[in-house]
């Protein structure tokens, strides 16, 4: 299990890429336990995450380059993750890919989501999945290459037509 510090980066599943900005003992019902204390990039939010659950929450370092290269080729791919209909269950689905954690699984809804935005007008909440699916990725994945997030905008673009 990574132990974060104060200053690392650090990924939520369901808020995305953010920066320990403390590490505190709080009482919670009458016990006191240690969080990390997260400040989220995206949407300024703060959230605590106890430390000794951190790894089963997902909390996780940012991506290498390798695994960047890999999330790109899996935008890249011709293949569609989730066949169900109707969209209620598709956005279900959609929905647990993205609190999965994974790069990964994040790309494959991003990609899904994509190309069927090409064929037809997407759900108000499958518009919402993209965004936050694209959101997620764009902000990892400069990090992870070191570069800004509009290069990785347009590398995104790019691979998505």
């Amino acid at each position: 299990m990574k132990r974060f510090k104060v200053g690392d980066k650090a990924v939520h599943p369901a808020h995305g890429v953010g920066e320990i900005t403390s590490i505190e003992d709080r009482e919670i019902g009458g016990s006191k336990k240690n969080f990390y204390i997260l400040g989220i990039r995206e949407s300024g939010m703060t959230v605590m995450v106890p430390t000794d659950g951190a790894e089963r929450l997902g909390l996780r370092p940012v991506i290498s380059r390798t695994v960047a290269k890999k999330v790109l080729a899996e935008l890249e791919k011709d293949e569609v993750a989730v066949t169900s209909q109707p969209w209620n269950r598709r956005y279900r689905e959609y929905t647990e890919m993205l609190n999965s954690g994974s790069p990964i699984e994040v790309a494959k809804v991003l990609r899904d989501l994509s190309r069927l935005r090409s064929t037809k007008e997407l759900s108000f909440g499958e518009r919402r999945l993209l965004e936050q699916a694209r959101g997620l990725l764009v902000a990892e994945l400069a990090l992870a290459r070191k570069v800004k997030e509009t290069t990785v905008e347009k590398d995104i673009d790019a691979i998505l037509g």
